[in-house]
């Protein structure tokens, strides 16, 4: 296979991953998974058992999360004790599914009752992302660096603080994070000045998640949005 072939086809299964992992998390909305009374843990559970019965054994690359009312304000290396959903609650999940050995990386927020506020950050998550994907598109030598300085304009530009240290990171085949995840130049973070578009150290093209972490310190919440940047 030659390698404009062996690229369109880690392309083309890294779609298709990112695609069961919407079709997945669209299921969750549908089937009230993240609802009140049940814990984080018991809705995670509950996340993995559904994915099981859309695509048969679903490994997970990286650990299953879901974060419910001030959890959300933590990112992902934190472990933050489970918590139980409440009726006014926003939450969000993030689930790293490995499909045909390639990774999906996918995060969604979910608000449970009316707050306007928490409805008007979760509408602003996949915005705050559409603009960083513009922003990556026009610009053929963005650092991870300068797209995270990007983000936390982003974020701040519509009232809110950007929550993580990084923005995003490498993905690709099983298992990357083994691989890279002690390498700052495979995150999307300060200290990064290394152009996005690169090849990695096989020769691939490198290919990126664009994490958005908004948060409302002062109201205690957050939320959550993530899938492929350059895809």
């Amino acid at each position: 296979m030659d390698a404009a072939t062996a690229e369109a086809l880690r392309v083309e299964r890294l779609v298709a991953a990112q695609a069961n992992a919407e079709a997945l998390f669209a299921e969750v909305g549908r089937r009230g998974i993240i609802r009140a009374g049940v814990g984080e843990r018991q809705a995670s559970q509950e996340i993995r058992d559904l994915a099981n019965e859309l695509f048969g054994t679903t490994r997970h690359w990286h650990k299953r999360i879901v974060r419910a009312g001030p959890n959300t304000l933590q990112p992902y290396r934190e472990n933050p004790p489970d918590r139980i959903i409440e009726a006014d609650d926003i939450a969000f999940a993030d689930f790293g599914p490995i499909f045909a050995e390639f990774e999906a990386d996918l995060g969604r927020t979910y608000v449970l009752g009316e707050d306007p506020v928490k409805h008007r950050l979760a509408a602003d998550l996949p915005q705050v992302f559409a603009a960083g994907r513009a922003f990556f598109a026009e610009h053929p030598e963005l650092t991870g660096a300068e797209l995270y300085a990007e983000i936390g304009r982003l974020a701040r530009e519509r009232g809110w603080t950007f929550g993580n240290i990084h923005s995003g990171h490498l993905v690709g085949e099983f298992p990357h994070e083994k691989i890279d995840g002690a390498d700052i130049e495979s995150y999307i973070a300060p200290g990064n000045t290394t152009p996005m578009r690169r090849t990695d150290r096989l020769g691939r093209r490198c290919h990126w998640i664009l994490e958005i972490h908004l948060v409302d310190a002062e109201r205690g919440f957050g939320g959550f949005y993530e899938q492929l940047l350059d895809l």
